[in-house]
């Protein structure tokens, strides 16, 4: 994405646009976003799958990056949609995505969404036991069969494990919900799904992951008589970013996504060779990658408003955007890049964002030559979670742009201004009337002739011709 001249470390195109152009016309701080990459992607992951594996489906992690024109071209690519909210659900239903195409997971499902969910015959993944009650309720109530998935948390001994979410399959907690859910006349369990992690660096984590899944399969289908359809291994694959307790380079240390399928399917189709030798269906391999599809098709571009020497030696400068647009930049050591080739020798510097906050920092220490303000930096990749974690704090949101093919680009958010932050409240009337009497000047009579131009003429005049250069005062140092 990020274009580069091979004799210089800066950029000034992304996908062939000038950043100078996008900036003259959307100003800065500006988020930009490849359509190329993005799509560059989705389809190099589908296929180091799906030629090692078939069937799979890729559901979109909409929590990753749930803009409109992201979401919209990767549905186009034919990705599915994973939700965890009322609010996701209904964005993925506005973007045309049917319901038996969403998969609904997370810890928070009430009533009216669950009764939408199954008459839309949305993907339920049952999280919990207040989860699978009420959606049995709902079921009977409806007098339909449902088909559901229980999520599983277990230890790989290769990511932290993620216990808060759905049944433990180490205590039993799983075998019972599953037991429980073959036990309903209004409840069919049909996938499986866990989710072991975010940023996995070791591909033996999801060799283990794909193990027990199995293995917790044949021993449901033996104990309900369930035949499950499908195993969804949720995502976790790494992006380029760089960890700030990393010691090694990214690219020394995250996997690629070949490595990710290698392991998955080798695993995936060891352990389900005996169930296909027994004439089961194959099972349907779900994704629900995030981060690694879109972390690197997102840059933020900022410019530099202000430096200064700390006391400690180092040069530090203010940029116009900080931990409200990058909330990432707390945990990750983003790349960054000038727009223009530095003079100068290089030297620690800490870039800071425009927050009145002192935990405001975009980079803590980074060797870059000196900087001018109206400088603008290429902070990436800023893809994944950004744009869906940013906050409306101090500064308004910026603007968003989507570059395209053939040069051209185009605005898919617009800045906030202070119509939309005030269009969400409401002054009660005995506020609204303006008046702030404590605020207010004292009114100084003047007299009727008074005219402060003709005065400040006539000090000017007054000064000795030493002090003044027309009618200008002149400073020396």
């Amino acid at each position: 994405m990020l274009e580069q001249p091979t004799n210089s470390d800066y950029v000034e195109k992304i996908d062939g646009v000038a950043i100078s152009d996008l900036l003259r016309k959307y100003s800065s701080p500006l988020f930009v976003i490849s359509e190329k990459r993005l799509r560059d992607n989705i389809r190099q992951l589908k296929s180091a799958f799906e030629s090692r594996y078939q069937p799979v489906i890729h559901a979109w992690s909409y929590k990753t990056n749930y803009l409109n024109a992201v979401c919209a071209t990767l549905h186009q690519e034919g990705s599915w949609a994973e939700v965890v909210s009322v609010f996701e659900y209904e964005k993925a239903c506005a973007l045309g995505v049917p319901g038996s195409r969403i998969l609904f997971n997370g810890p928070h499902k009430k009533r009216p969404i669950l009764e939408r969910c199954v008459k839309e015959g949305a993907r339920i993944h049952i999280d919990n036991l207040e989860d699978l009650y009420l959606l049995e309720t709902i079921a009977r109530e409806l007098d339909k069969v449902t088909s559901v998935t229980v999520r599983l948390n277990f230890e790989t001994g290769y990511s932290d494990s993620w216990s808060r979410f759905g049944f433990n399959l180490e205590s039993g907690a799983a075998l019972d919900a599953a037991i429980r859910i073959g036990n309903s006349s209004h409840l069919k369990l049909r996938g499986l799904h866990s989710h072991i992690g975010t940023f996995i660096l070791d591909p033996r984590a999801y060799q283990v992951q794909i193990e027990k899944m199995c293995e917790f399969m044949e021993l449901i289908e033996r104990q309900t008589h369930a035949l499950i359809d499908s195993l969804d291994i949720g995502g976790g694959f790494a992006s380029s970013n760089v960890q700030q307790t990393a010691r090694l380079q990214t690219e020394r240390i995250v996997p690629t996504i070949s490595q990710y399928a290698d392991a998955i399917c080798d695993t995936l189709l060891k352990m389900t060779a005996q169930r296909q030798a027994e004439g089961k269906p194959r099972l349907t391999l779900i994704l629900e990658s995030g981060r690694a599809v879109i972390d690197d098709a997102e840059v933020l571009i900022s410019s530099v408003v202000a430096g200064k020497r700390l006391p400690d030696g180092r040069a530090s400068y203010a940029m116009d955007a900080g931990g409200n647009l990058l909330f990432t930049g707390f945990w990750y050591n983003h790349r960054i890049k000038p727009t223009r080739p530095l003079q100068g020798l290089t030297e620690e510097t800490v870039l800071y964002g425009p927050l009145c906050m002192n935990i405001d920092i975009v980079r803590q220490s980074i060797s870059m030559p000196p900087l001018s303000v109206g400088d603008s930096l290429v902070i990436s990749p800023v893809g994944a979670y950004n744009n869906t974690q940013w906050m409306q704090f101090i500064e308004y949101r910026p603007n968003i742009v989507m570059v395209h093919d053939n040069n051209e680009f185009s605005l898919v958010r617009r800045a906030e201004n202070l119509a939309d932050i005030n269009g969400f409240e409401s002054l009660p009337e005995h506020l609204n009337a303006h008046d702030y009497p404590h605020l207010t000047s004292r009114r100084i009579n003047r007299p009727p002739d008074f005219n402060p131009n003709r005065i400040m003429a006539n000090f000017l005049q007054s000064l000795p011709d030493s002090f003044r250069t027309g009618n200008t005062i002149r400073f020396t140092t």
